[in-house]
């Protein structure tokens, strides 16, 4: 079975037992996070789709990790102006282990 979520702005298709990073949801280590917007669900030929959410779907997951992600760069330059700036960022996110799903 999968399912199609909606979390941090972005859609995401999950199975049971698949590992997903996600943009930073509240909960430390071990805690249980559920995904209740859920735009599709289906198993094998049947496949459900919401307008826009399907009812009565729910995707659960356990959070395994709370991480930064990779650094971005970010350089400003104006030639011949001697102005140049360098700036860096890390998007914080969190690593989610999906657990089940119901549809």
């Amino acid at each position: 079975m999968f399912a199609v979520i909606q979390t941090g702005g972005k859609q995401y298709k999950v199975a049971k037992d698949d590992i997903i990073i996600v943009e930073k949801l509240t909960g430390d280590a071990g805690a249980k996070v559920s995904f209740d917007d859920v735009l599709m669900c289906g198993k094998d030929g049947d496949v459900k789709v919401g307008a826009p959410l399907v009812k009565g779907a729910g995707v659960t997951g356990e959070v395994l990790e709370q991480r930064k992600g990779e650094k971005v760069l970010v350089f400003k330059k104006k030639r011949r102006q001697n102005y140049r700036r360098k700036r860096g960022h890390r998007q914080e996110e969190t690593v989610v282990k999906i657990t089940a799903i119901k549809g």
